[in-house]
């Protein structure tokens, strides 16, 4: 049996499509799975309720981008979550840094570590931030903060 070029032709490209449509879907889910848990929230929550690392960013307005699904530091599993979130303000952007560890017992994801690292290189202790003054003045690193993974 034989089967013409053409016919092939519109195989290739069908196949091609409904790949790539596959594929973006898959991509979107996973976004949108990410955005909606807890260690993610929680994590923003804490970025929000900074007034320093708010200021800092330039933010409101702050835009959250998608996580780099290929970084190999964005790790999840049962118990333990660690993300590198984008996120952008009008002054500056870099990455929200956050490590969550969920409770056995109560099944709840609590926030381990929240370190905003700006592109300028400074970062910001989400979970213990400097005062206002102290970092208008000073751009300061988060100290006792193990940052050196996340690049």
């Amino acid at each position: 049996m034989r089967i013409s070029n053409s016919h092939l032709q519109q195989l290739t490209i069908f196949t091609t499509v409904l790949t790539g449509a596959g594929i973006g879907t898959m991509y979107y889910l996973l976004q949108k799975n990410f955005a909606a848990s807890d260690y993610h929230r929680l994590a923003l929550q804490e970025l929000e309720a900074c007034p320093v690392a708010m200021e800092s960013l330039g933010a409101p307005p702050l835009k959250v981008h998608n996580i780099h699904l290929t970084d190999r530091y964005n790790r999840v599993d049962k118990h333990t979550a660690q993300i590198k979130i984008p996120v952008t303000g009008i002054k500056s952007g870099g990455y929200l840094c956050a490590s969550s560890l969920r409770d056995p017992n109560t099944n709840r994801w609590n926030l381990k570590q929240a370190v905003l690292k700006l592109r300028e290189g400074n970062a910001i202790d989400l979970l213990n931030p400097p005062s206002t003054t102290a970092q208008s003045h000073a751009a300061g690193h988060a100290d006792g903060v193990d940052v050196g993974r996340w690049h």
